[in-house]
């Protein structure tokens, strides 16, 4: 039983939503279509709790792996999904998070609540796909499915300038979509070329891809790059964002930021380094300066910010930048501190975007300004703003603390100078975030408006609650869960060390009880 439900675990996780979305669509009462849209992310997060208690920690194997025929055979284009030390962690954050927004939107969301719950789920189904793809089709298809409710949460349940954001998101990431569909077309024929069959398997392109020309790599790579940069946001393709997040109601800004961002820096993780490992030595000065360099510009300028969902918007390319300057650091300090700095942003950002809407909903207003003394007022509020700033500053026994001193630790091995620059951003972080907690929190309660707020819902409290305990775990449990990604981030480190092919194998468990190990190392 248990050797079945491994084998068709990661389908039921992708396609599982999208049968909530329909069942949500379909549901007459508002009401009853957010119990069930809160039910089936809950199942869904119980289903993901097997990949977890499944999953050999010593393994750098992709496992729970599934290779099924998709389209005619020629094309070489299959459905092939797999989860390894890499995409685990992100798919655990992304099952966690999804009930905690449903649960958010019982009273950010008035309008149209069945058409928001329903694309919410479909998103769900494709960030998890996009994850656990093993195909570059697939990963394709995926990749631009979560564009699109994305690009309605934003452009119908968004502030007054929502149509403006959302077109701009809808357009940088369509052209990095692109130049990417580009890359993957020339791999895809490369391929051919080079051994007679055509094939969109990641793993198998993975030799071909390094083995191209140095010239050849370094376009390939810029494309790809690129494509994921823009996602990131890596400075200075980072504009958008700060109007998505404003202009995105509660909901939107949470999954934005604590899944969708790392989508970015997952692709880079995933596929452009790997495949293109002599490119990305060559570029990998260039992207440790723009990560660093974003690291104190998006500080700095949200230091300078009056409206709080901006200023935690900037620091989202702050933070972000860490996470590029660790990878291409190309050491297992480097690449395990970026890969456990996405979980903790996600954490922590998302608690932060949850906060702003908890009193959002209550005053109509993002000023900094306005707020002030809520401690006096709002206590349990406080308290957990305190605690999710704790976890954005990287303070010692937060997660924040541990892939920050991983990445610096990993970038000073490349460049001391380097390391000491993005050192600055931990405390121009501190600045900003301890800034905007003694504006909000702390101080007189001055505004009268102020005065009549009500504390924390038992629901917001729950909320709030689960992702405060998520900052302190992350940091106080950070042995057993670096566990699961220790194997393949040394693999990793290995592979683009030597400038060689990423290799791997698939785990694919069929009926009998020991799995079948196939290793896909180019044909």
């Amino acid at each position: 039983m248990v050797t079945l439900i491994s084998q068709w675990i990661l389908s039921l996780l992708i396609f599982f939503p999208l049968l909530g979305a329909v069942l949500v669509a379909f549901t007459k009462d508002a009401q009853k279509a957010r119990h069930l849209a809160v039910a089936v992310s809950v199942l869904e997060m119980i289903f993901s709790f097997h990949l977890i208690a499944h999953f050999n920690v010593d393994s750098s194997a992709m496992q729970f792996a599934q290779d099924l025929a998709w389209l005619p055979r020629g094309t070489g284009i299959r459905y092939t999904v797999g989860v390894d030390g890499l995409s685990l962690l992100l798919v655990m954050l992304t099952t966690i998070l999804c009930p905690l927004v449903f649960l958010s939107s019982y009273s950010s969301i008035g309008s149209n609540v069945k058409s928001f719950l329903a694309l919410f789920l479909v998103l769900e189904s494709a960030m998890i796909g996009a994850l656990v793809s093993l195909d570059l089709v697939l990963f394709y298809v995926f990749w631009e499915a979560m564009l699109i409710p994305m690009y309605f949460i934003i452009g119908v349940w968004g502030g007054k300038d929502r149509i403006y954001a959302t077109t701009k998101f809808f357009i940088y990431t369509v052209i990095g979509s692109l130049l990417m569909l580009v890359a993957f077309s020339y791999l895809y024929y490369a391929h051919y070329q080079a051994n007679g069959i055509f094939t969109t398997s990641l793993i198998e392109l993975y030799k071909t891809a390094a083995a191209l020309p140095a010239g050849v790599q370094m376009w390939l790579f810029a494309a790809t790059a690129l494509a994921f940069a823009i996602k990131v946001p890596l400075f200075p393709f980072h504009t958008w964002l700060p109007d998505a997040h404003v202009q995105a109601p509660t909901p939107g800004s949470v999954i934005l930021a604590g899944v969708l961002l790392k989508m970015g820096t997952y692709g880079l993780m995933r596929m452009s380094i790997p495949m293109f490992p002599q490119a990305a030595h060559d570029a990998a000065p260039f992207m440790i300066g723009l990560g660093v360099f974003g690291i104190v510009y998006g500080a700095l300028i949200a230091w300078r910010q009056t409206d709080i969902k901006k200023l935690v918007a900037y620091s989202s390319v702050s933070h972000l930048g860490f996470v590029v300057a660790g990878m291409f650091a190309f050491n297992e300090l480097g690449f395990t501190g970026a890969l456990y700095q996405m979980v903790n942003h996600g954490v922590s950002t998302g608690a932060l975007f949850l906060l702003i809407g908890v009193v959002y909903e209550r005053r109509h207003t993002r000023e900094m300004s306005e707020y002030g003394g809520l401690a006096k007022q709002m206590p349990w509020y406080a308290f957990f703003f305190v605690v999710a700033t704790m976890g954005s500053v990287a303070l010692p026994g937060t997660g924040g603390f541990i892939g920050e001193w991983m990445i610096l630790t990993g970038v000073f091995q490349v460049s001391p100078a380097m390391a000491a620059v993005a050192g600055t951003g931990v405390i121009l972080g501190a600045i900003y975030m301890l800034w905007l907690v003694l504006k909000v929190v702390w101080g007189p309660l001055n505004n009268d408006e102020n005065k009549k707020l009500t504390d924390c819902t038992p629901r917001e409290t729950f909320v709030l609650a689960t992702l405060s305990v998520f900052v302190f775990a992350t940091g106080f449990l950070s042995v057993p869960m670096l566990a699961h990604t220790e194997p393949t981030m040394k693999k990793l480190q290995q592979s683009v060390s030597k400038k060689e092919a990423y290799k791997t194998e698939l785990v694919i468990r069929g009926t009998s009880d020991e799995p079948m190990r196939v290793m896909m190392n180019g044909r």
